[in-house]
């Protein structure tokens, strides 16, 4: 059990190391984790040393972020080094490059994958993304070939992009044996510009949801619903956007690529230095303050009036 509680009683379970900013995709909505970043990446002893601290203080849970982690080269080496340390190590991928590193990752002890899939449609993947579908569509049957369960599909629904698509991706989720998640277009980084012309409100989305399901569960993280089709198809939504309980059940801190610890995706102007005081050959006691420091930042983003 965690022994991390920030001043709102939340507890954190779960760190996102965003590995680097680099990627080989060019979505023109692409939050970048809320980073404004260098271009320094951490080492794989770094972000070794990162979880081992973590979880020694209740950390059990860890997701690796980009950009597109794949791009790095030593990315088999980093989830080999951090999965023995902690419960469940997962990736948001793009999964251009699961086709040949699905296995290779499963055998290092990566638990699961989040993979971007906005459309099938040709034209509009190579409009969002600059790329085509199908070394995405292969890379998708590679993690589920190799166990990387549940494999979930990352729909931003998009006002007049996408949003006519969402029952072709529901059916192709359960072809595939994955969950489709429905996330809500946030203003955020790039997407602020476009938030007015793109987003899409889920919430009559849910409510269709809800009857042609089963059951619905709702998940401990941000109290998002799971719906469960009656044809076997599993949903989940994801509604950050001036949504209070989103923010008052996140259990979730970060590292940014180059290093500093990140309280909230939302805000920029509170991290705390992290990496430099290791580089820097601080004490222990010190590193392990910053952590304590980032969780003290904590504070939900969005809150009722």
């Amino acid at each position: 059990m965690t022994t991390l509680v920030d001043p709102h009683g939340r507890p954190i379970n779960s760190l996102r190391i965003s590995l680097t900013q680099r990627c080989n995709f060019n979505c023109f909505f692409c939050h970048h984790e809320g980073e404004h970043g260098s271009g320094d990446e951490l080492t794989v002893d770094e972000v070794e040393r990162i979880v081992k601290l973590a979880a020694e203080q209740g950390i059990t849970k860890v997701k690796l972020t980009g950009g597109e982690p794949l791009v790095r080269k030593d990315i088999v080496e980093i989830v080999r080094r951090i999965s023995p340390l902690v419960e469940e190590v997962s990736m948001t991928t793009n999964a251009s490059r699961l086709k040949e590193l699905a296995g290779p990752l499963k055998d290092a002890g990566l638990a699961r994958v989040n993979v971007s899939l906005h459309t099938l449609c040709p034209e509009s993947f190579e409009e969002i993304t600059g790329n085509g579908t199908e070394s995405v569509t292969t890379g998708i049957e590679e993690a589920v070939k190799y166990g990387l369960n549940p494999v979930k599909l990352n729909m931003v629904v998009m006002k007049g992009i996408n949003n006519e698509e969402i029952d072709s991706l529901i059916d192709y989720s359960r072809e595939v044996g994955g969950v489709l998640q429905l996330i809500e277009f946030q203003e955020l980084e790039d997407g602020v510009e476009h938030y007015d012309s793109y987003h899409y409100d889920l919430v009559p989305v849910e409510e269709d949801l809800e009857k042609r399901s089963n059951k619905v569960v709702e998940r401990e993280m941000h109290l998002r619903k799971i719906y469960y089709l009656k044809d076997g198809a599993r949903v989940e939504v994801v509604r950050p956007m001036h949504n209070s309980k989103f923010c008052a059940y996140c259990t979730r801190i970060r590292v940014t690529s180059d290093g500093k610890l990140k309280s909230c995706l939302m805000r920029d102007d509170n991290h705390v230095p992290f990496v430099s005081l290791m580089r820097g050959g601080a004490p222990e006691e010190e590193i392990i303050g910053a952590f304590n420091e980032a969780v003290s930042r904590r504070a939900p983003f969005w809150r009722d009036e």
